[in-house]
């Protein structure tokens, strides 16, 4: 199991955050904690509760796997070449099932 990377947590959630154009004190407003503390998890200082990362999480609009792992969301061109109609066949099924293995292990290689 990895381990988790509270300095890289805390940057990703600091993109994020620059990303909306909000200060520290805005995104600490929003999720009820201190500006203080916000500035401690973007430096990966200090460990936040699984509550506060679900109100940063929700206010920044961003997925979890995003912001622990930097998981990127799927682009819709590279989406579209997997799910192409390409027949009925067993082969063809098998076909998409190894397009959909090699991106899964891509983003996994890539984190």
């Amino acid at each position: 199991m990895r381990e988790l990377d509270y300095g890289r947590i805390g940057q990703r959630i600091r993109q994020a955050r620059k990303a909306k154009g909000w200060s520290q004190g805005t995104l600490a407003e929003k999720c009820g904690i201190s500006t203080s503390f916000m500035g401690h998890i973007e430096r990966g200082t200090r460990i936040m509760s699984m509550d506060t990362f679900a109100g940063i999480s929700e206010s920044l609009g961003a997925k979890a796997d995003e912001l622990l792992w930097g998981v990127p969301e799927p682009t819709e061109t590279s989406l579209a070449g997997m799910w192409e109609p390409s027949g009925t066949k067993e082969s063809d099924s098998y076909a998409v099932y190894m397009k959909i293995m090699k991106s899964v292990a891509e983003i996994m290689g890539g984190a």
